[in-house]
């Protein structure tokens, strides 16, 4: 009997487990970005600061972006390294406006060397998502 529950036992934890990025759960509270979070962030204030970034510096950007606004202390910096470009995010002080929480947060962009900063606010829907305020 010990034989058969060890595996049953290992099996169900794991289980709980996510390797496709879909939520925070799993056994040790990954903290993956869900990309339909990353879609409400609407291409995040780094859509805004005027440069141009490859596929792959945005992905990491908007996932800096929203970390800072769902994980970080205030002040607190989320830096992120792409391939031609890299940066961080600190977000302030979180504040209510009405029944939503809000963040003022700054997204500095670093690319060939040359410091770009962006200020923005985003707010929590009931979904959990962010979304900027325009």
């Amino acid at each position: 009997m010990k034989y058969v529950v060890w595996p049953v036992v290992a099996a169900s934890l794991l289980s709980a487990c996510s390797t496709t990025g879909a939520g925070r759960g799993g056994l040790f509270g990954s903290k993956a970005t869900p990309n339909n979070y990353i879609v409400a962030l609407q291409g995040g204030i780094v859509s805004r600061s005027g440069v141009q970034l490859n596929d792959g510096d945005r992905q990491r950007a908007l996932e800096a972006e929203y970390k800072a606004l769902e994980f970080s202390g205030v002040g607190q910096a989320v830096p992120w390294n792409g391939g031609n470009a890299k940066g961080e995010v600190v977000a302030a002080a979180p504040y209510q406006v009405g029944s939503q929480n809000c963040r003022q947060y700054t997204h500095t962009l670093t690319v060939s060397g040359r410091d770009v900063k962006t200020r923005g606010t985003a707010c929590r829907n009931s979904d959990g998502a962010w979304s900027p305020l325009t």
